[in-house]
């Protein structure tokens, strides 16, 4: 089996509602979009394209090169579907693979057990064919087999990422609730920001949106930050094509000319915590790091300028009286502050996001793990349009 040159369906996955800005990207890269669902989009392409979107995707979970699609009644028709795969032509017998999987079939109770069954379908064929064994174990750190079954159709993948792609490699420390790399540049891509005018986020927390608006800003892919992907562990990889291309990305980063980044936070351990993992994506640089309460932060005067928060939700009763105040005054700093800036606050507390007191101008839906978030977009205009106006951001 050819899979670096021979084109088959590839499933590229990201997290819940972050398909729109994983579709822009895929498209961004050349390639044309057969298929977009809510957890991900699927193109045409051989495991040389997966290659490319592993090192380059910011929004994406997991590459996926399918390998059979078959119908699938219970475990033994999965094991007979499996075996007669020529593993030997994928998998050196001497290496290693782990299996991953979604099924939903009544006669599987756990995923385990499914795994277990491509297991052994894979490891008596390479037996046969090789009278050699790979070794298995539930680490992604070699090959990577992926089955997905639902109901009767079932389908088998190269997953050619192995860890995932939403974690971008860079957070040494997470800080408290950290927002999801993928997450957080799908988010900055949904906004109107150039990429060259001043990028504000108080409240930063970790560092997580100013590191990615960094890596945005200087064309740096998070790709170039891993070493290991589940690609390079199957049988024909070629190593001097992914060099060549991940070269090419290093030689593609620039600085535009006159870049300003910042990020704010009232907690000294906050803004350590962000300078560590800036440091790790090696952009800390690049972005003016303050230790002060969000209204206190140096807003640069200058037109098409974008300010983003991610405040607190509120789990609690009391956190969430609390945060009502909190709230309120990040209305009041965007209309007095801010003026000229597009604002953005994302929030999974919409009852809270009330309390802003700013009409926003755009709604988008995302979901934080299980939360269902929005981005609010507020245009905050330098003249006397009045932006004041209640209204519910549901």
């Amino acid at each position: 089996m050819q899979v670096f040159q021979t084109n088959s369906k590839i499933i590229i996955t990201c997290h819940k509602w972050l398909s729109p800005a994983l579709t822009k990207e895929v498209l961004a890269l050349g390639f044309k979009i057969d298929r977009s669902f809510q957890t991900g989009v699927e193109i045409t392409g051989t495991v040389i394209d997966c290659i490319t979107l592993n090192l380059q995707l910011r929004c994406a979970s997991q590459v996926m090169y399918s390998l059979k699609s078959f119908i699938c009644n219970d475990p033994n028709e999965l094991y007979k579907n499996l075996v007669v795969i020529p593993w030997e032509k994928l998998l050196t017998p001497d290496g290693y693979f782990s299996v991953t999987s979604n099924v939903f079939h009544p006669t599987i109770q756990t995923n385990l057990f499914a795994n277990l069954r491509v297991k052994d379908a894979i490891v008596d064929r390479m037996r046969e064919a090789t009278n050699l064994r790979p070794s298995t174990g539930s680490e992604l750190s070699g090959a990577v087999v992926y089955l997905f079954w639902k109901h009767e159709e079932a389908e088998i993948f190269l997953d050619t990422s192995g860890e995932t792609l939403a974690k971008h490699g860079y957070r040494k420390l997470p800080g408290k609730a950290p927002m999801l790399e993928a997450l957080a540049a799908a988010t900055i891509l949904s906004t109107k920001w150039d990429k060259k005018a001043p990028f504000v986020n108080p409240m930063c927390g970790s560092g997580t949106l100013a590191i990615e608006a960094a890596l945005i800003a200087t064309n740096r892919v998070p790709g170039l930050l891993r070493t290991n992907y589940a690609f390079m562990h199957i049988k024909g990889y070629l190593q001097e094509y992914y060099l060549t291309v991940r070269n090419k990305l290093e030689s593609q980063i620039m600085v535009p000319d006159g870049l300003k980044i910042i990020a704010s936070d009232l907690s000294d351990k906050a803004i350590s915590i962000s300078k560590l993992n800036a440091a790790a994506a090696g952009v800390e640089d690049l972005i003016d790091f303050q230790v002060c309460d969000f209204e206190s932060t140096q807003i640069p005067e200058m037109e098409g300028a974008v300010i983003m928060f991610n405040p607190e939700y509120g789990e609690r009763l009391g956190d969430e009286i609390e945060l009502n105040a909190t709230y309120a005054r990040m209305g009041d700093f965007l209309k007095n502050k801010c003026k000229g800036y597009t604002g953005y606050i994302f929030t999974g507390n919409l009852d809270l996001a009330k309390k802003i007191r700013l009409k926003p101008s755009r709604r988008i839906e995302f979901f934080n793990a299980t939360i269902d978030c929005r981005l609010l977009e507020y245009e905050l205009y330098a003249g006397t349009r009045r932006t004041d106006k209640i209204e519910n951001p549901a």
